[in-house]
């Protein structure tokens, strides 16, 4: 009797083991399926809703049995000679082209290897949970040996449930003397549990190495026969770069956005609501103001109740699709990184690295093409762009005129426009103003006030220089907006309405210096100008003779009339043009030069 039961501990560790566990596996998941103690447990598969069965990981990080993965109907099937092929593993193995199917749980298109469903990752950390399912919910354990004593401790090698007598022989037998035996109460005790990963390939042997050409994780003996060639280094080693990397992914970058999307989608939940409010508050205020009239008035009520309606129904269905939107982006971000920490804090280095490649190209993908909005920049409509106004004419309804429309006319920043020249150009000291008016998405003025208007005014040199804007609300769907800039110089006036830039903003604006008087003379020529000086020369770009030869009215580059002999300038009372730009026609008129 002992000598067999030796024997079979000998087969547990070999071929045999794995045929004989699965059926138990399905025996045990039979029994607990039946409990609903795990009906939400990640230790259930979510489409056959039992327990794993040889798990196996999705590129979007979502798992299930390796059988239902192949009962999945394909997106795009594989043809061979013209046909549809099933997905089966039959099926894939003599195709070489990927198939794409539909995630069951997240509904992303995924591609299947070419070679089928058994290529895909196996999820460990799922197996681990079925096991740790299992002690949790079974009071007594039998012996996976001799199916006759009660279990008490477990190979971490063999992954075998052992009695205390099979636990003996486990350790007398050469092959299995070195295997790590643990107690099951120990087991439970810790909450989660490691298991060293065994290459497929050689019974028996850890995945203790990583090949780095081949970005995979190999036992001994893979390294000596197939990968004699490559650097295979231990998975110690490695293991703190490629999880750095994920967690770096995940902390970095991912966990944050998880943030930004709830934020996102609590403030879509409370513009739902908020527009609720507001439209029953519409349609309150509506019938406290048609109770006074006969039929016709309550037709004329009934009608605006519908017009209300159906504004609040084409709105709510932007929303709700702005929030399936959210719910979509935050579950597959939020999967993600529940995955990725949960292999990094439950997963041994084997089962990271074996993870590692699926894991990094799931979190990249999420990274580079995942909804990432910025919370202030959703849920603009909260219904405050509908307003009732019961005192425009609204026609006649059944020969009696009637008043009180619905106005639900939006504010677009694109179509809205600025004018007046005091967005362009203005002077130091003094006070410049423009006027905003607000359209909406067909280019009609909204005849209404009440937007959020923004205008800042700073200067593109000295950026700690702003001048102080002051907005007033006409209440007609126009803004007066004015300004005292106290520096010259050009600024940069940005003009927004509901945060969005309106049509043409930023502004240039060129503010000038205060005005300039004139140190010169005003004169005819620059003869007189010098008070007869006999070697006055004039400064323009023409020739004239000096002193007593001509007083220089006609010369060539003569003004022709009286100028002011400082800049030039032909108008008495005018403001200095010195310093302007070399070039200018009034630039280059100089008259006098002693």
């Amino acid at each position: 009797m002992q000598i067999d039961m030796i024997n079979a501990t000998v087969l547990f560790c070999g071929e045999e083991f794995t045929h004989e566990t699965m059926k138990k596996s399905e025996m045990k998941q039979t029994s607990i399926q039946s409990n609903g103690r795990v009906s939400k447990s990640r230790a259930v598969c979510s489409v056959c809703s039992r327990m794993f069965r040889e798990p196996k990981l999705l590129p979007c990080l979502h798992t299930f049995c390796a059988d239902c993965i192949r009962q999945i109907e394909p997106f795009s099937a594989p043809k061979v000679d013209g046909k549809s092929t099933p997905l089966g593993a039959e099926g894939l193995a003599g195709d070489r082209n990927s198939v794409t199917v539909l995630c069951p749980e997240c509904d992303s298109e995924v591609d299947l290897p070419s070679s089928g469903v058994d290529s895909l990752t196996t999820d460990h950390l799922a197996l681990d949970e079925v096991f740790m399912e299992t002690l949790l919910i079974e009071s007594s354990v039998s012996c996976d040996l001799c199916s006759d004593g009660e279990a008490g401790q477990r190979c971490e090698v063999c992954s075998v449930n052992l009695c205390k007598f099979c636990s003996q022989a486990h350790r007398r037998q050469k092959r299995t003397s070195s295997h790590s035996i643990h107690s099951l109460e120990d087991l439970k005790a810790q909450g989660h549990l490691s298991r060293p990963v065994l290459c497929s390939v050689h019974a028996g042997q850890e995945l203790r190495l990583f090949c780095e050409p081949c970005d995979l994780p190999v036992c001994r003996e893979c390294a000596a026969a197939f990968h004699r060639e490559h650097r295979c280094r231990p998975t110690h080693d490695v293991i703190n770069h490629h999880g750095d990397r994920i967690r770096a992914l995940v902390s970095g970058s991912l966990r944050p956005r998880l943030g930004r999307l709830e934020e996102a989608l609590r403030r879509v939940d409370t513009s739902q609501g908020a527009l609720q409010r507001h439209a029953k508050m519409l349609a309150s205020e509506i019938r406290a103001f048609a109770q006074g009239y006969a039929t016709a008035v309550e037709a004329h009520c009934s009608s605006l109740l519908r017009a209300l309606e159906d504004l609040r129904l084409q709105r709510s269905n932007q929303l709700h699709l702005q929030r399936a939107q959210l719910l979509q982006s935050l579950a597959d971000t939020g999967g993600a990184v529940d995955f990725a920490e949960r292999l990094l804090t439950c997963g041994s280095e084997a089962e990271i690295l074996d993870a590692k490649g699926v894991t990094v190209r799931r979190l990249i993908t999420l990274l580079e093409s995942g909804y990432d909005p910025q919370p202030d920049t959703v849920a603009h409509d909260d219904g405050s762009g509908i307003c009732f106004l019961p005192q425009r004419c609204a026609g006649q309804v059944e020969g009696f005129p009637m008043v009180g429309v619905l106005h639900a006319k939006t504010t677009d920043p694109s179509k809205c426009v600025v004018q007046g020249e005091g967005v362009q150009q203005g002077a130091e000291g003094q006070r410049g103003e423009f006027t905003l008016i607000c359209k909406d998405s067909a280019g009609e003025l909204m005849g209404t006030g009440g937007d959020a208007v923004l205008v800042s005014v700073v200067h593109t040199e000295q950026k700690d220089c702003r001048v102080d804007a002051t907005v007033v609300d006409n209440g007609d769907g126009s803004y007066a907006v004015s300004y005292l800039p106290e520096v010259s110089g050009s600024y940069s006036v940005w003009v927004c309405v509901k945060a969005q830039h309106v049509k043409g903003s930023p502004f240039s604006l060129t503010v000038r210096p205060k005005f300039r008087r004139h140190h010169g003379i005003f004169h005819c020529c620059s003869f007189c100008s010098s008070k007869g000086a006999k070697e006055a020369q004039c400064g323009c770009p023409g020739t004239m003779p000096g002193g007593f030869q001509g007083c220089g009215h006609g010369h060539k580059g003569h003004p022709g009339k009286d100028h002011w002999s400082c800049c030039g300038s032909l108008v008495k009372k005018s403001e200095c043009l010195h310093g302007r730009e070399p070039g200018s026609p009034h630039g280059r008129v100089r008259t006098v030069e002693l």
